[in-house]
């Protein structure tokens, strides 16, 4: 009986598909959200920031350094 159970034969697997128009909207989205991160790591500080005070400045203070944005 051990050997019935060794010589079972894998099963094949379906990859689902996922169509184009489903995607789209959330690839648009996901753009968005990263369009806007990089905004406020690269360019909110002084004259042109949208948010007064230096608190999204210091909170992405370091990811600007890694990046290589200059900031002071």
């Amino acid at each position: 009986m051990a050997q019935a159970a060794l010589r079972s034969v894998p099963q094949p697997v379906s990859i689902p598909v996922i169509p184009v128009n489903e995607l789209l909207p959330w690839a648009i989205f996901g753009g968005l959200l990263m369009i806007l991160a990089i905004y406020f790591v690269g360019a909110e500080q002084g004259a042109i920031s949208l948010i007064h005070g230096r608190y999204v400045h210091e909170f992405v203070h370091d990811g600007r350094h890694l990046l290589g944005f200059p900031c002071h």
